[in-house]
Formats: C-alpha cells, sequence, structure tokens
C-alpha cells in the first residue's frame, strides 16, 4: 500500500523547504521517498521530482489561452488535473506499491478551504490505494500577534474540515520565531490551542475594534477542539525526526528497513518479500508504540529562551567532531603509508627491512 503526504499551506510558509529537507533526512534514513510538484507556479524546484505538473499544463499557458491572472490559473490548473487524473495515476504506478509520495500543493489557500477540485484529486488517490495524512504549514511568527494567531487557527481549522484527512498542523520555521518579538505566553500555549479566553486582553490591545468578532471566532474554534500544531526547524535534524514520527502514527505507516540492516535478532524477515508483506516487530513496537521524544518545552527552550547558548554549543560540537574526523583520517592515511613502505614480513614473523 503506498503511503503520502499532501503538503499544503500559504505562501511562503515553507512547503518546498520541507519537502527538500525531508528527502534529504529519508534518503540519509534509507527510507523511500518520491516528491510529485503540483504547483504550476513552482518555477524554481529545489527537490528531485518524480511527477512535475508542468509535464501536463503550465501556468503560463493558462493565463496565455483563457487570459486568467496568476490565482485564476493556478485554480484552472488543479481542475485541468482533476479532469486528467489519469495521467497522474499512470505516473504513480510506475513508483511501486511502497512509494512514499510527498504531494506538494500550491499555496492558495482556497484550495484547501473551499475549492472542489483538491479534494476530488486526494479522493480519487485514496480511492487507487493511497493512504494520505495533510501537513498543513503555517508561518511560526503568526503567534507572535494574537490576531494572526486566531486567523491562522480559523484557516486550520476550515483545512481539516475540507480535506477530510488525517491532519498534522504544523508550526514551521520556528527556529526563526524569536526574531519577531516575544510571545504573551509559553508556546506550549499556542500548540496545545487550550483556553484561547486568554487571548482577548492582548487582542484588545492589538486590535480593539475587532475583539468580539476575534472571541466570537475563538468561540468556534474551542467549540470544534480540534486544532493543535506541531513545531518545525527544518535544518534540526531532531525536529524533523519528530514530525515524520507524528506523521506516521497519523497515517499508521511502520518503516520495514531492509533484510541487512542493523536490528535485534529475529526481528527483521529474511525471506524475499517485498517490505509491505514482511512482518516486523522491531519496528512497528519503535514507531507506533514507543513514546513521543520531542516535548514542546524543550522547544521553546532550544529556540526562544536559549537560542544563542544552544547555538553556540551546537558549533562547539560540530568543530570537536570536525576534528575528530580529520584525526582518524590522518591516522587512517599514515596506517595506509606504513603499511606500503614498510616492506614485507618473513616467515617467522619479522619485517624484512629494504
Amino acid at each position: 500500500m503506498p503511503f503520502g503526504e499532501i503538503v499544503c499551506g500559504a505562501p511562503g510558509s515553507g512547503k518546498s523547504t520541507y519537502c527538500y529537507g525531508k528527502h534529504q533526512l529519508f534518503t540519509t534514513l534509507q527510507r523511500p521517498i518520491s516528491i510529485v510538484n503540483l504547483d504550476p507556479a513552482n518555477d524554481n524546484i529545489p527537490y528531485p521530482c518524480v511527477i512535475d505538473i508542468a509535464s501536463l499544463i503550465t501556468l503560463q499557458d493558462a493565463m496565455d489561452t483563457h487570459g486568467l491572472g496568476p490565482n485564476g490559473a493556478i485554480l484552472y490548473c488543479m481542475e485541468y488535473l482533476e479532469v486528467n487524473f489519469d495521467w497522474l495515476e499512470e505516473r504513480l504506478k510506475d513508483l511501486g506499491p511502497d512509494a512514499y509520495v510527498l504531494f506538494d500543493i500550491p499555496g492558495q489557500v482556497e484550495l484547501g478551504t473551499n475549492h472542489e477540485s483538491l479534494k476530488r484529486i486526494i479522493q480519487r488517490l485514496s480511492k487507487i490505494g493511497f493512504r494520505l495524512a495533510a501537513v498543513h504549514l503555517c508561518d511560526a511568527h503568526y503567534v507572535t500577534d494574537p490576531a494572526k494567531y486566531v486567523s491562522v487557527l480559523l484557516l486550520s481549522l476550515r483545512t481539516m474540515l475540507q480535506l477530510e484527512l488525517p491532519h498534522i498542523n504544523v508550526l514551521s520555521k520556528v527556529d526563526l520565531i524569536s526574531q519577531y518579538g516575544d510571545l504573551d505566553f509559553n508556546l506550549d500555549f499556542y500548540t496545545e490551542v487550550q483556553d484561547l479566553s486568554h487571548l482577548e486582553s492582548a487582542l484588545n490591545t492589538t486590535s480593539p475594534r475587532f475583539t468580539a468578532l476575534n472571541m466570537a471566532l475563538i468561540s468556534v474554534i474551542e467549540d470544534y477542539g480540534l486544532v493543535g500544531f506541531e513545531t518545525l526547524a527544518v535544518e534540526d535534524k531532531n525536529s524533523m525526526l519528530h514530525l515524520s514520527r507524528a506523521i506516521d502514527r497519523a497515517t499508521g505507516y511502520i518503516f520495514i528497513p531492509s533484510k541487512d540492516a542493523p536490528a535485534p535478532e529475529g526481528t527483521i524477515d529474511s525471506s524475499s518479500a517485498p517490505a509491505s508483506a514482511r512482518p516486523n516487530l522491531y519496528p512497528l513496537f519503535t514507531t507506533a508504540a514507543g513514546p513521543m521524544a520531542e516535548n514542546v518545552r524543550d522547544v521553546q527552550e532550544r529556540w526562544i529562551d536559549a537560542k544563542g547558548e544552544y547555538d553556540a554549543f551546537e558549533k562547539r560540537e560540530w568543530r570537536r567532531e570536525g576534528e575528530l574526523l580529520r584525526e582518524h583520517a590522518a591516522k587512517e592515511k599514515a596506517t595506509e603509508n606504513e603499511r606500503k613502505g614498510g616492506g614485507s614480513m618473513k616467515a617467522g614473523g619479522l619485517r624484512e627491512r629494504k
């Protein structure tokens, strides 16, 4: 069964950067990953892409043929992809039954809130066997402004209700959040979305004219009780691993390593069956039943409260690691030179000098 992620979010939220970072991470972990670009406006694709919507239709063609602006042309391209879904299906079949696919979606928020084409494309992907989760990226700097935070909550809730998928909301670029000023509350207040009535005083200060409207929206969000956030610093390995694990839990994905991968004896089936058909208790219990490693309080300490100290510590560790690697390389070179120039051994074990 193929698995995948619908990577959505507003323009500038870091969708393409996330796809590229995840491709690098999974390639290092030797996990299968393929990326499908469904954004016709994405001209500078940073990641290796196995399927590109530009092979079917380009944004410029839609604008020139129908006299549309950029936003209308993107909506038309998604409608065109829906009509020509067979084109996408044929190429996805070539990836095999064990594929893990990231679908990079355009940033127009109406695609995930009220436009039906993306929803119908997702439904057809599910019908051909894909098990999907929506990964909705929101720029973390919005939490520094109470009114913007309410708008992000409402957008996330509307997207969850529209796409009807297992859903992971993500505060991306959390490593840059300290550049936008101090938070009114601890980070866990914003990620857990609990008791939003505490925002009333802050909303009275920043946008008193719309306080009543904001509080009404907050009431709607709390009545549903669906929205929560993970955090992401895409250049931080631990942050990427934590988010990947949260997504795996949402989709039920369990990575089956290759037969020769290091693991406790007896936990990997050594048969020649494909990965999806080989039972594996070790990844089952370590992935699905293990504790989530990252705590949002640790995220706040790392990226907000003590960012400078952690950055300095990491630089010292990187420098130390580089020195150890250089020393190891020098020792190996010296050993190799000694072996080449040291002569041959006599039968009695003594080295014969040349």
